[in-house]
């Protein structure tokens, strides 16, 4: 899914602020692969956040401590639309005094100044988070992350796509059952459309 380093952050700060630490840094992995210098330490630091705040809500004392000193390595000196001063402190809390953030939420995050809720987010963010939530709470990951794809498609000239809006609906946790079937028939019949047309071109 080719989609911008600003999108992939604000996702993975509402998916974060959502609780879903593991699933947040699955929205970062993506550019930080690609990028070099002080940005792959910033997003290292940012993705190892993550991991620990997971770690601490599993009961990872020494895993969570570990992550969080490196952390601090590679966030010293960062900075970016994303605050990192509750991060920096509450990664030290993590390593220095770790009673004090066990059985804690880690601080939310904000973007802009903005503390971002999944119900923020808007297209192409939406497409990065919808299918991390869908994993997180025990959906198929793999049919919203087919949905988004469609959604994206379809967005620039059919903003009402059954697509568009489902994925949205998903996103936003009402109903997700009932969605996600509606979801799957829908791609099922996009899907079958696409190979019918690739069909065309075979020798």
């Amino acid at each position: 899914m080719d989609v911008s380093l600003v999108d992939r952050l604000r996702a993975g700060v509402a998916v974060f602020n959502a609780g879903h630490y593991h699933a947040a840094h699955d929205a970062w992995e993506p550019p930080y692969r690609e990028a070099t210098g002080d940005r792959r330490d910033y997003l290292q630091g940012l993705i190892q956040f993550a991991a620990a705040a997971h770690h601490v809500t599993t009961g990872n004392r020494e895993g969570a401590r570990g992550l969080a000193d490196s952390a601090l390595e590679y966030l010293d000196g960062q900075d970016g639309d994303i605050d990192l001063a509750p991060v920096r402190a509450w990664l030290t809390a993590c390593r220095d005094d770790y009673d004090r953030v066990e059985g804690t939420r880690p601080p939310d995050l904000t973007y802009a100044g903005q503390r971002l809720d999944v119900r923020d987010l808007q297209y192409p963010a939406i497409a990065v988070a919808a299918p991390l939530v869908a994993e997180a709470t025990g959906y198929d990951a793999d049919l919203l992350e087919a949905g988004a794809e469609f959604a994206l498609a379809d967005l620039p000239g059919e903003p009402s796509s059954p697509f568009v809006t489902l994925v949205l609906d998903f996103l936003h946790g009402e109903r997700r059952g009932v969605i996600v079937h509606r979801l799957d028939q829908h791609v099922t019949r996009r899907q079958a459309r696409e190979d019918d047309v690739a069909g065309l071109f075979d020798p």
